[in-house]
């Protein structure tokens, strides 16, 4: 194969994808250049898995890449009818981010059942105050979405002692981990069983705000929400409601329907609300590891073979994760 080209969306840091020197020519775009290079590009990198640029540049004229490749789990940044429609393939970062996410998930259950932050805040005033806490294990966790992100939470919980119950879009009862796995239509009887609830869903038009006033209403008043799938899973003002009247215990975020949160968003202020800015998955070298899924895929590309994690774009996910 002929050197192809490979355009890079967002550049800071750069990936490291010197494996690929003599067989890609490596062009760099940001969001106000990308549209005018993407016609000349074989192959994208969206490296910059927050920009719309993809999305907002694919419905344009002249050729389109074969393939494009998102440093991320989630899809929904790139697609748009015109790339779901076409034969371009799109692929995401499934198997970097599912483990540290389930980590920080389970940080968070066990911060919140010990009132880790009211002994921060007890120590800072030094007040001396003895309080009882949660016990995790065998606690009940409600998680929704059954892909590996979910399935590694789901995981990492069961070894605390947490009993958990896995949602999916489909009922299966066979899952060599769970059990069973629920579909979708029950989670609504779930809810009211939980103690805790993550999220951790794909963002589709099925699922966009799916915890709203109604989903909220039927939790436990002790119950603790957790989402790092994507924002806009939530009505977040229907979860400040929630919160400032005590209708469930605590929410933990970590992403939000818009990034970064400005400084007078509502959300820094809500009591029992804990905010993190999307990092739930990135620890040290998480970059190094998506240049390497990126660059065995491309040696999948060049030799001709199947590549890995490809993306059913109706469904906006790699079907059976």
């Amino acid at each position: 194969m002929s050197e192809s080209t490979v355009l890079v969306l967002g550049s800071d840091p750069p990936p490291k994808l010197d494996r690929l020197s003599g067989r890609a020519r490596l062009v760099y775009a940001d969001d106000k250049t990308f549209a005018d290079r993407l016609p000349h590009a074989d192959v994208v990198l969206a490296w910059d898995f927050t920009s719309d640029a993809v999305r907002d540049a694919w419905p344009g004229g002249g050729p389109r890449p074969v393939w494009v490749h998102t440093a991320s789990a989630g899809v929904d940044r790139l697609m748009c009818p015109e790339l779901a429609a076409d034969s371009t393939l799109v692929t995401n970062a499934r198997g970097v981010f599912e483990q540290p996410i389930a980590e920080y998930v389970a940080g968070l259950v066990i911060a919140m059942a010990k009132d880790f932050y009211g002994s921060w805040e007890l120590q800072r005033q030094r007040r001396w105050r003895h309080r009882e806490t949660l016990r995790v294990a065998g606690s009940r966790a409600v998680v929704v979405g059954s892909g590996p992100i979910g399935r590694a939470i789901g995981r990492t919980l069961l070894a605390l002692g947490v009993r958990v119950d896995l949602v999916g879009r489909r009922e299966r009862t066979d899952d060599p981990d769970f059990g069973r796995v629920h579909a979708a239509g029950t989670l609504h009887g779930l809810l009211g069983t939980a103690d805790w609830v993550v999220c951790a869903a794909p963002l589709t038009e099925e699922t966009r705000g799916m915890f709203d006033r109604a989903a909220f209403g039927r939790m436990r008043q002790r119950a603790r929400f957790i989402n790092v799938a994507r924002g806009a899973l939530v009505v977040e003002e229907d979860l400040v409601a929630a919160l400032r009247e005590w209708r469930i215990a605590a929410a933990a975020l970590d992403v939000f329907e818009h990034e970064p949160l400005t400084t007078d968003s509502v959300l820094w202020d809500v009591p029992h609300l804990i905010v993190s800015p999307h990092m739930s998955g990135d620890t040290l070298g998480w970059r190094d590891a998506l240049a390497e899924q990126f660059a065995d895929n491309f040696d999948r590309w060049a030799a001709g073979e199947p590549l890995t994690n490809v993306v059913d774009k109706r469904l906006g996910y790699v079907p059976g994760s």
